[in-house]
């Protein structure tokens, strides 16, 4: 009859590395009687370094990008690396300005091998309330709270493959170069496009450093769109993105997998070009920035309702506070002194969900609603516009 010892040299899963001392670990916690008290809470406090909900950040260098664009380079306030991310990922960013705490999410547009800190790069938002502050009066050695990384805007080594398609407009560039910058780390044999819309010539993020790179890797092809006036220097595509240039630009589209990450129209725009050439939905990963600049424009807006019209929203029992029914929910919720937890400000990540108690609200396509909330009456703030007089539970 075999012992132990000789019952594990013959077990076949020794073939599997890590079992025999596994086996011998299992023997000596058995026999030395642990209840493995000396690991409680590691897994917890693993999970939470890995995946923190809040950081502590500082502004460690402020790069100017171009005459409306600023890169914030935000380290640890304790010296430690931060938290992994998935290029792509966001940091949700909060800023308390005239009394009135906010917050804006900002891709991270450094490489997730470089731990030691995050880039921000932050664009000027016309008539914005968050990035004016952010552009002109931040400043080095400055302190900051944020989530950690979060967002499923990223590569998935299991469906998406390795063609990949990045079709960027405006700053929609910043969440492009962190996965440029990841896959050409990488041993993988990626092919990696970037599609880049803007509107005028010297207001290109990150240009010289995408021309160069794509001039050094041969799987890494760029091209440029402007859609005003240019030099006669310039050697990429003029006016807006087409399908017939598309097709031109893209050979097997349907094969490829695609990102789109810009303003609400351009996305929207690439989406059905994309659909166009035959491409399926989900070979398509659309990043939203932010709620749609003028739902009045969109399908489903009441006809004749004006954004600067007034309604009355009620908190509970609180008092009610009139807002303009362009103004999304959550903006008006925070300028009025109420707190709701949120993230991607963008209809996705469903943490500002409130209660729509009565009234009617106009939520646009991107606020991914789920039935079940539907059918209780749960709405994402980020992205519902009050059209008429609500009262909403927190």
């Amino acid at each position: 009859m075999l012992d132990n010892n000789q019952k594990l040299e013959t077990n076949i899963l020794n073939s599997v590395v890590g079992f025999q001392e596994a086996v011998l670990k299992k023997e000596e916690l058995e026999k030395n009687g642990s209840n493995f008290i000396e690991g409680k809470g590691l897994v917890r406090e693993t999970i939470r370094s890995l995946h923190p909900k809040r950081i502590r950040l500082r502004v460690e260098n402020i790069r100017i990008d171009t005459p409306s664009t600023k890169t914030l380079e935000m380290v640890s306030i304790d010296g430690k690396n931060l938290p992994p991310f998935q290029a792509g990922q966001y940091i949700n960013l909060f800023v308390s300005l005239q009394g009135v705490l906010t917050a804006r999410p900002y891709s991270i547009s450094s490489s997730p091998k470089d731990l030691k800190s995050y880039e921000l790069t932050i664009k000027r938002a016309e008539g914005g309330f968050v990035s004016p502050y952010l552009l002109d009066d931040v400043k080095v050695g400055q302190e900051f709270e944020s989530t950690g990384p979060m967002g499923s805007f990223h590569h998935n080594p299991l469906f998406h493959g390795l063609d990949l398609v990045f079709l960027a407009g405006g700053s929609g560039i910043a969440p492009a170069i962190s996965m440029l910058k990841s896959f050409l780390a990488s041993k993988e044999l990626f092919r990696f496009h970037i599609i880049y819309s803007n509107s005028y010539e010297n207001d290109v993020i990150f240009i010289d450093e995408l021309r160069n790179l794509t001039a050094a890797h041969k799987n890494f092809i760029l091209t440029e769109f402007l859609s005003r006036e240019v030099s006669s220097e310039y050697k990429g595509y003029r006016g807006r993105l087409d399908f017939s240039t598309l097709q031109t630009l893209l050979s097997e589209p349907s094969s490829k997998m695609y990102y789109v990450c810009g303003p609400t129209p351009f996305n929207e725009h690439c989406a059905k070009l994309l659909s166009e050439l035959g491409v399926k939905s989900g070979r398509i990963l659309i990043e939203s920035n932010g709620p749609p600049p003028k739902p009045e424009k969109m399908d489903g807006w009441p006809n004749s309702l004006l954004p600067t019209k007034e309604v009355n929203v009620k908190v509970g029992n609180q008092k009610p506070f009139k807002v303009k029914v362009g103004e999304p929910l959550l903006n008006s919720l925070e300028r009025n002194g109420y707190f709701t937890e949120n993230a991607c400000r963008s209809g996705e990540c469903s943490l500002c969900r409130v209660k729509l108690k009565s009234g009617e609200v106009f939520s646009p396509p991107e606020a991914k609603i789920r039935k079940s909330d539907k059918k209780f009456g749960w709405i994402h703030s980020c992205v519902t516009f009050p059209i008429t007089d609500v009262e909403i539970q927190l």
